[in-house]
């Protein structure tokens, strides 16, 4: 009876350390939910692992304040096969090196777009800098007509992460997207400068899509300025593991846009529980390997289903809300033609 215990305790053990093969945690240091959660996230992506270890990093200077090189070491460091938490003490004191302070609270869409402007600016390698930074590239075309004069004026720009403006009431994913390519009014204070007016006019503001990322990046903005404080919106936003932009932005892509047929699979959640004032974040991110979710909250990790990755998006009663979605682009047969013939 005692040998068929320790058995049981064996194959418990074992279960536990596979499942930190798979993922492992990170200790809270100075309120660093916010960072630990991306990390994992970003380790997620395989993509940018991919390319941060093909990265020669041998002449690089400014070790303890050079946030890709210590970015890289902490994304191979959570790749280890050890079952306690991964050490990452000196990715935290290299961002408040360069002010992301510790012992604050940050906004998790912030600091993951810091964290990209940093491997642009910091990386010796600018070629592979640029191919990390395109890995996240929205590319979009601004339309501004004066309704007054319908002269028309265009801007080429990009993103990183995409804003959606949520409602009080219930979402889906897919009419926010919509909603953020719809043509708006600007009036009033909003008045934009007409060139061939010569002085401020309503103008009427259109967004067309230019080309897609091979990771999406999404944040839902839940945090609303109301007479001077900041809320937190608990709305219900539904969101699908696979989606294809290019059955809901037919009307939205420029005519330079070349991409077709690619469809995005959900692999990593960034999850905000609590309020504007106080709050804390955790993670549901698809393992590469057996393509299985898990929730990693700091140093606890536990597998998931996507059960439970739908019961944070969000409503009255929820007790943590998605708050960045990360899908991963992938082409059809169809969409891999059209591309390698353009």
């Amino acid at each position: 009876m005692a040998a068929l215990g320790y058995k049981l305790l064996e194959l418990l053990s074992r279960r536990d350390y596979q499942l930190f093969q798979q993922m492992r945690g990170l200790s809270n240091y100075y309120l660093s939910c916010c960072v630990n959660t991306l990390l994992q996230t970003l380790s997620a992506t395989w993509e940018l692992t991919d390319l941060l270890e093909r990265w020669d990093a041998a002449g690089e200077r400014a070790d303890d304040c050079n946030v890709p090189l210590q970015l890289r070491r902490v994304l191979v460091t959570m790749r280890g096969d050890l079952p306690q938490p991964a050490p990452h003490r000196d990715f935290l004191h290299c961002l408040d090196r360069n002010r992301i302070r510790l012992n604050v609270q940050h906004d998790a869409d912030e600091v993951f777009l810091s964290i990209l402007n940093f491997v642009q600016q910091q990386m010796g390698n600018k070629n592979l800098a640029l191919e990390i930074h395109n890995l996240y590239k929205i590319s979009v075309e601004t339309h501004l007509r004066c309704l007054e004069c319908s002269s028309i004026q265009t801007r080429k720009s990009h993103m990183l992460s995409l804003p959606l403006h949520i409602r009080e009431d219930d979402n889906t994913l897919e009419d926010c997207v919509k909603s953020f390519f719809e043509d708006q009014d600007l009036r009033g204070i909003n008045n934009c400068f007409c060139k061939g007016c010569g002085k401020k006019m309503p103008s009427r503001q259109g967004i067309k899509l230019c080309a897609l990322p091979d990771i999406l990046c999404i944040h839902l903005k839940r945090f609303r300025n109301s007479r001077g404080f900041i809320r937190k919106l608990n709305s219900r936003v539904t969101f699908p593991e696979n989606f294809d932009p290019s059955e809901i932005l037919k009307e939205a892509f420029s005519t330079d846009f070349a991409q077709s047929g690619c469809t995005y699979t959900l692999y990593a959640v960034v999850v905000h529980c609590g309020s504007a004032e106080s709050g804390h974040y955790t993670a549901y991110v698809r393992d590469r390997a057996d393509k299985c979710w898990y929730y990693a909250d700091d140093s606890h990790v536990q597998k998931a289903s996507w059960g439970q990755v739908q019961t944070i998006f969000g409503g009255p009663n929820s007790r943590g809300t998605a708050y960045m979605l990360m899908y991963r682009r992938h082409l059809t047969q169809e969409g891999q033609q059209a591309e390698l013939s353009g």
